[in-house]
């Protein structure tokens, strides 16, 4: 299956079944690279470079860094070894990128591309289902030590190659991850799919090779339809950030991979559901909703540990946030999000309310 990213900037294909590895040649014969550089991190390489390196064309010199796994590649030390790497491997304007890996790899290795002499090119090779959502779309960055995804570019990969075959080897955690953005595409845009993905999937860990591949594709195609919209998130692009202002205030205050995206966005989702109805009558069964994703494995709970002050300070910092006033993508129905700034004392009082129904 093949899906068109189609921006201002650029239009790439998304290859998405098992075995789409074989793709990745004539992506690459598409245009004369002089060397092509794979960054990776230390799980995958152990896993699956082997299995990459085999699909790459012989002629072209490649050459591979490995990064830790997880958030900590995205910082500005491992951020300035690739760049060390590929001066001293003498890559040059005319040299690919290849990302390797799930989102943290992508969002580094992008980011690397889009600064390294100015920007060349990339392929987002993603092999988690998280990265369904951040191997699309152009965002890349690395994390500061008070936010997340603070500094980066817009850069996006001339394509994206989604071998559901590299799934195979998730952790229960990452496949609990990736699904959360899943659940995220559903809520924000399609109220079909959120009824089959409840309906259907009843076991995190056993899911077949066509529903994922149908779930990740639409997950795909609701967020290229809004990337085709606005490339760069001045506009709707932000209601992909749904859940996000909350989990990425858990992250930064939690630290990084305590709890992982998704994690922490499943988190935030449910926090912004309690406003959704709070302030805009969201219809929803909550209550049937949270058992679900509880069922999954899903922690829905605040952590004991934040406390409203901490959190807010750093929602103030939210990308999304204009003149230190949080908002949030909030939902009138399920498939209608809004962007609405919401004022302290509502964030204070549904916060409370999850934190007192946890002690119950």
């Amino acid at each position: 299956m093949k899906v068109m990213i189609n921006t201002a900037s650029k239009t790439y294909p998304v290859y998405i079944e098992q075995g789409a590895i074989r793709f990745i040649r004539e992506t690459l014969h598409q245009k004369q690279y002089t060397k092509l550089f794979v960054i990776t991190d230390t799980v995958v390489e152990s896993l699956y470079l082997e299995r990459l390196k085999a699909q790459l064309p012989e002629e072209i010199e490649t050459v591979a860094y490995t990064v830790p796994a997880g958030e900590k590649a995205k910082q500005f030390s491992v951020y300035e070894a690739c760049l060390n790497f590929a001066l001293q491997e003498g890559l040059d304007r005319k040299s690919c990128i290849i990302a390797f890996g799930g989102g943290a790899v992508g969002d580094l290795a992008g980011f690397v591309a889009a600064t390294f002499m100015r920007g060349i090119d990339f392929i987002q090779v993603p092999t988690t289902i998280l990265a369904h959502d951040s191997a699309v779309g152009g965002k890349t960055a690395i994390n500061v030590t008070l936010g997340k995804n603070m500094v980066g570019a817009f850069h996006q990969p001339e394509a994206v190659i989604y071998d559901i075959d590299f799934l195979q080897s998730l952790p229960d955690s990452e496949l609990r991850s990736g699904m959360a953005e899943v659940i995220k595409h559903a809520l924000i845009a399609d109220e079909e799919l959120l009824h089959f993905l409840m309906n259907e999937i009843s076991d995190i860990k056993n899911i077949s090779a066509e529903t994922y591949a149908y779930i990740l594709k639409r997950g795909i195609e609701i967020k290229a339809g809004i990337v085709s919209e606005d490339e760069r998130e001045t506009g709707v692009r932000a209601y992909l950030n749904f859940g996000h202002t909350l989990g990425h205030a858990i992250e930064a205050t939690a630290g990084y991979g305590v709890y992982t995206h998704g994690e922490a966005v499943m988190i935030g989702m449910v926090y912004a559901l309690h406003i959704s109805k709070s302030m805009l009558g969201l219809d929803l069964p909550l209550s049937s909703f949270v058992a679900w994703i509880r069922s999954l494995g899903y922690q829905v709970n605040l952590p004991e540990t934040l406390d409203f002050e901490t959190a807010f300070q750093t929602m103030q910092r939210d990308k999304k946030s204009i003149g230190s006033e949080p908002y949030f993508v909030l939902l009138e129905k399920i498939g209608q999000p809004l962007l609405r700034k919401v004022e302290k004392h509502e964030l204070e009082k549904i916060f409370t309310e999850q934190m007192e129904n946890a002690k119950i």
